[in-house]
């Protein structure tokens, strides 16, 4: 825990568990309400390293930590056994129903690393065109180093999603990463392939599974956790599990040495011995009955192997059909299960396609124009993690138009007759080789082309709304570019002027009835005595973050400055009463955008006065910031300049 020392020291010095009635936190504070105040050391906890100030005001015993308050709050919770006011308000934020929860945090784990899922996508569907005209060989060094440039990703994929998932799950990170590292581990690639076999489990029945190895001489059953995604994001919510369970019961003094060795320990081998085997044979009986369901319905197979498609991949379950395909091509020459989820790049491409044209977010158009070309060209990674799973109708179309697309091969009984590529490159996959151009090839010809314009069509003229993206910011990348109109260039100098945000009087931070503000603790800026309840953004962003009550706002622009808008003194203890935000954390905003409004009135009347401060939070990171000389601001006016 990075804040371990810090909490520990805190809560001994803030007289113990038992003195804290409740904790929560705002932008840069914790605040408590404690059983009895004289108990805490306050002049001891001022002194802490990581403690800006303390400040005792409106029945709450403050303690100044910084804009990291969020994360040395949720550590101080778990340390203390706890919890939040903060976590009692924002259940009703939470998502619900199950599929929403998990779509929701898969999303989420896969947002860090969709730059570089597009980027691995991008050059893997170059290769496949370069070594579907011949100007590349597969055997060349050329195409070796370029595919594992482009393969590695998907590859090592639990290492990249542990990390992740781990840091979603409240788990440290490498933590995650240790673990998915173990599920792609060489010795147990090998193990999996290798020819020896201990004896059969089940043998004879559905889930017959051969042995390679045992732990503790229990039975392994091994599935190939390569580009999985499932597995290691379930061991990684484990592990978070395990590891705040030992944190909690060991001594703070083995705690570094023992937590992680037996979050380890515990975690990797329960899910050799559990999440592989229930995958598998999952998958394994998906597999059978659905090869059963194609000799007895060939269209209802197609349908619902093809909607079920993409879910199937994402669980590893379409590892199950395999085996099947396999045994089918060496018995029969061909197969006709597999194939019925084989235009899912295609009905993805056309998804994302119509997401990229509709949409007037140019961050998403960034990311949905490459992942539209790597779908065409079969890799729809960058399609589902990137555009389609993010926003949920989208996704539901591409099922739809598999689905459908499905349905067709089935009727027209198409058979795949080799292993090879996928999206456009799959088309030789169809051609009879004693045949030539039969139903199989036109079948899938067909169920192909219907695949990319029924999702392009669903998703363009129904599923996709444009209006649900166009908020969202920029792409962080792109923090270079200049303010709009500003700054002016002056030798290497950089002035980015900022708009006041609220209408009202000017006021020096250090006349704020707060001590952290007052002594420029928290940051530099001005404040603002309100005469409108409306606060405007300063400049083009994101909302970084909006606290549950809605009192206080932080910001970045697209130059990296962040600005915290706290609306009045101890408004807090209001829990968002007479506040009404028009955003939510995470959003763009532009210049001039209506961020939020409040009553000043019934605040004033409940007793809080109104002062605003308007602070530079990283201003160590730039040369200066100038405040305006005026008394009286409106919105359009320059509050502050920041000179980099």
């Amino acid at each position: 825990m990075a804040y371990e020392t810090l909490n520990a020291e805190l809560l001994d010095n803030i007289g113990g568990k038992e003195n804290i009635k409740s904790i929560t936190h705002c932008m840069t504070r914790l605040r408590f309400k404690l059983n009895d105040e004289s108990k805490a050391k306050t002049e001891t906890i001022k002194q802490l390293s990581g403690v800006v100030t303390v400040v005792q005001s409106g029945g709450q015993y403050q303690v100044v930590i910084g804009n990291h308050v969020g994360e040395v709050c949720d550590e101080f919770v778990k340390l203390a056994g706890i919890q939040t006011d903060q976590e009692a308000e924002s259940d009703t934020d939470k998502p619900k129903g199950i599929l929403n929860i998990f779509i929701d945090n898969v999303s989420a784990i896969f947002t860090p690393v969709i730059n570089v899922l597009m980027a691995a996508g991008m050059i893997k569907g170059l290769l496949a065109v370069l070594t579907a005209f011949n100007v590349l060989d597969k055997t060349s060094g050329t195409f070796i180093i370029l595919n594992a440039a482009g393969d590695a990703l998907f590859y090592f994929f639990p290492l990249f999603l542990g990390y992740t998932a781990s840091k979603k799950f409240g788990g440290k990170p490498f933590m995650g990463m240790a673990i998915g590292a173990a599920l792609v581990y060489p010795g147990i690639l090998a193990a999996n392939a290798s020819p020896t076999v201990l004896y059969t489990l089940f043998s004879g029945t559905i889930i017959e599974t051969p042995i390679h190895i045992t732990f503790l001489g229990i039975p392994i059953i091994l599935m190939n956790y390569t580009s999985s995604v499932i597995p290691v994001i379930a061991a990684s919510f484990m592990a978070a599990k395990i590891e705040a369970l030992f944190t909690r019961m060991l001594p703070r003094a083995i705690r570094s040495l023992f937590v992680s060795f037996l979050t380890i320990i515990i975690t990797v081998p329960i899910v050799f011995l559990i999440v592989g085997p229930l995958t598998t044979w999952l998958g394994l009986f998906l597999g059978k009955s659905l090869s059963a369901a194609y000799s007895f319905s060939p269209v209802i197979a197609g349908i619902v192997i093809g909607g079920c498609w993409q879910i199937f991949i994402m669980f590893g379950l379409h590892w199950g059909f395999l085996p099947i395909a396999l045994n089918n091509f060496a018995t029969l020459g061909y197969d006709v299960v597999m194939m019925s989820g084989a235009t899912t790049p295609v009905a993805m491409a056309g998804v994302t396609l119509a997401v990229c044209l509709k949409t007037k977010n140019r961050k998403l158009k960034e990311v949905a124009f490459p992942a539209f070309l790597s779908a065409f060209f079969g890799i729809t990674e960058p399609a589902l993690y990137g555009v389609t799973l993010p926003r949920k109708k989208v996704f539901y179309t591409t099922s739809i138009a598999v689905a459908v697309a499905g349905g067709i091969m089935g009727l027209f009984k198409t058979r795949v007759y080799i292993n090879g590529g996928t999206g456009i490159f799959a088309l030789p996959r169809y051609i009879n080789p004693k045949a030539g151009i039969d139903n199989s090839f036109i079948g899938f010809a067909i169920a192909s082309a219907v695949a990319f314009g029924l999702g392009f069509l669903i998703t363009y003229l129904y599923s996709y709304n444009p209006k649900i993206d166009e908020d969202i910011v920029a792409d962080i990348d792109d923090e270079v570019a200049v303010l709009e109109g500003v700054p002016e260039s002056v030798g290497q100098t950089v002035l980015y002027e900022l708009e006041t945000p609220i209408k009202g009087q000017v006021l020096p931070l250090s006349e704020v009835k707060d001590a952290a503000f007052a002594t420029g603790l928290l940051g530099t800026g001005l404040a603002i005595i309100p005469e409108e309840g409306k606060v405007y953004a300063p400049a083009d962003g994101e909302i970084t973050t909006l606290f549950p009550t809605n009192h206080a706002l932080g910001l970045t622009t697209e130059a990296g400055i962040e600005l915290l808008i706290h609306v009045g003194m101890d408004t807090v203890n209001l829990k968002g009463k007479y506040f009404n935000p028009l955003v939510k954390q995470g959003q763009g905003i532009k210049k001039g955008q209506l961020l939020m409004t409040f009553d000043m009135t019934a605040i004033q009347e409940a007793g809080y006065v109104l002062q605003t401060p308007v602070i530079v939070t990283n201003y160590k990171q730039f040369l200066e910031v100038v405040t305006t000389s005026d008394t009286h601001v409106e919105p359009t006016d320059t509050l502050l300049t920041v000179i980099n």
